[in-house]
Formats: structure tokens, sequence, C-alpha cells
């Protein structure tokens, strides 16, 4: 069976949700292989995890040139790690910084890439959402070997045995691909909620929150649920949120066990970031708003009135 190599992200040595997702959906094309691409000592702390999710081989390619570089550098080893595995796939979790990563890695292995995939089958046809998540469609690439980023939360991580067997991959990264070096890097803090991308449960607030300080009507609720906290476009863009939490197409995609949009209307843009959730319950004024369509339970009224409601009335329960 081909091997499918995904690229492992990490932080604190612990794989982010997204990459055990991948490892999951990579079964469905051959036999999964992890690649990790950092400073020294990077892939000791991995292994078990990645083991856990049936990584058969554990590729490494470890040097302060990767670690201490922005993104070229991860281009030139992933490519010497697939020239080494010859393999069916290669599938990246669809950030920023990986889908650069894919760009490099496409030209220098002359392969085609697909972006921001949400499925695929064992015949290598790719699906994508677009258009806001109103239109999905199936490609397949036609030259070298398939580059793919992948959405999170478009697969649910299983659990399956792996040997990860360590690989160790010797890299010389190249004068040219050091031109940009990283100086300093900082830390976002994490607060006591869960974070927006990886949380089952999700509490959203749209324009209908009406300014700035009223948000913490969503923050109570989502603390009474012990959820994240996320936001439509409209808030993020008149600056009453940070981007960080926009759940969207062009922010966060999200797929909890439950989502509960609080004044949002709906627009598609929104739309196409939360429609996976298992459920969905909203609260809007207008019964038209087409956030309807999608919910599974809708409350038509007040928010200032029915969210302080429900959020006494989940304290009250938990107590």
């Amino acid at each position: 069976m081909a091997e499918v190599l995904v690229l492992v992200d990490s932080v604190d040595g612990t794989v982010k949700k997204p990459t055990l997702e991948l490892l999951t959906a990579a079964r469905q094309l051959g036999e999964p292989s992890a690649v990790v691409l950092g400073a020294p000592g990077t892939a000791g702390a991995l292994k078990n995890q990645l083991a856990e999710f049936g990584a058969q081989k554990v590729y490494v390619v470890e040097s302060d040139d990767i670690a201490g570089y922005s993104v070229a550098p991860k281009a030139e080893a992933l490519a010497a790690v697939a020239q080494q595995a010859s393999p069916a796939a290669i599938l990246l979790p669809s950030t920023n910084e990986n889908k650069e990563v894919a760009a490099r890695l496409s030209i220098k292995l002359e392969s085609g890439l697909i972006y921001d995939a949400v499925g695929f089958d064992g015949d290598g046809n790719v699906s994508q959402q677009i258009f806001g998540g109103a239109i999905t469609t199936v490609s397949k690439v036609s030259k070298g070997t398939p580059i793919i980023t992948v959405r999170p939360n478009s697969f649910a991580p299983e659990p399956s045995t792996g040997a990860a067997e360590e690989v160790p991959v010797s890299v010389s990264i190249s004068d040219a691909a050091k031109a940009s070096k990283i100086t300093a890097s900082e830390v976002e803090e994490q607060g006591s909620r869960p974070a927006l991308a990886d949380a089952s449960v999700v509490v959203s607030g749209g324009r209908g929150i009406g300014k700035a300080e009223n948000f913490e009507i969503i923050e109570k609720l989502a603390d009474s649920l012990g959820a994240a906290v996320g936001a439509s476009r409209a808030v993020v863009d008149a600056g009453w949120v940070p981007h960080t939490m926009q759940v969207g197409q062009t922010g966060v995609t999200v797929s909890p066990q439950l989502y509960v949009a609080v004044g949002i209307s709906g627009a598609i843009q929104h739309r196409a970031g939360m429609q996976t959730s298992k459920t969905i319950v909203a609260v809007n004024k207008d019964p038209e708003a087409p956030i309807f369509e999608l919910a599974d339970f809708g409350v038509v009224g007040d928010l200032f009135t029915v969210a302080p409601q429900l959020t006494d009335e989940i304290s009250k329960r938990k107590s």
C-alpha cells in the first residue's frame, strides 16, 4: 500500500487536532506516514500521539535551519521527504503558512495542488466548497503527486494503532531558502475557554449585539456552556473583537457538536465556516433571517432577553 504523507502541526509537544484528522483521512488513500519538521528534539514528544492515530512511519527532519526561518526551508525539507518516500499523496492542514508551503512544494515536485479540501475518496477525487459553501466541486490532480491542503474539522479524528517507525531524513537547506529569518516570536496567551477551532461547543455573536460593550452577553452564555466564543465578520470588521474570533469563510472553520448563533443573520460567508456543526441553535429577532434555514432549533426573539435567560437557566441546571 502506497504511503500518504501528512505534515505535522504541533505546539508545545502536542500534535494539533487538524493533524490527527489528516492521519485519519489519509487511510482512505493509503498508509499514513507523518512528517515532522522543526528544531532538534521536536519529534520525540510527538511520536506516541502520532502512533495512536495510525502513523506507520514518522519522517523526521530536525534542524535549526528549519525552526529559525520562514516557510521556504519547510518546503525544501518536505520535498526531500517526498522524493525519498514516493508517496501517493501529501496532505497538509489548511493554514496560511501551510498553504504557502504547499505552493512552493508543488513547484519543486512539479505536481498539482488543491487547496481547502473538505473530502476525498480512494480514487483521488477531492471535494471543495466554493462561493461560501453554496457549491461543492470535485477535482482531481492530473500531474505528479497530489498535494492537498485540508480544511480543519472536515474529518473526525479516529485512533488507529501505528508503528510510528522513526525515519531520519538529512536535508541541506539552501541559502536562498534562508533569506527570511525569524527574529522574534510571541506566544498568544490562551484564556480559560477552549480554542475556537477545536471546541465541541461554540457560541457566536453577530451584528445584532449592537455595540462592543454588549458582547459580554455572548461571553457569559459561552462560559455557562464551557464553550468557545466566536463572532461574525461584521463584528470583527467593526473592531469589537479580534479577527482570531471570526467564524466564516475568511476566518475560522468550526464543526462543533453544538453551535449557538446569537444575533447573526446568517450571511453565506459566515455559514461557510459553521454549516457542518452537528446541532445549530439560532437566536434572532428577524424570522426571515437566513440562519434559520440551517438551524435545528430557532428562537425568534430579542437576544438581550433570550440570551441572559438562557444563561441563567443553564447555570441553574448546572448548580
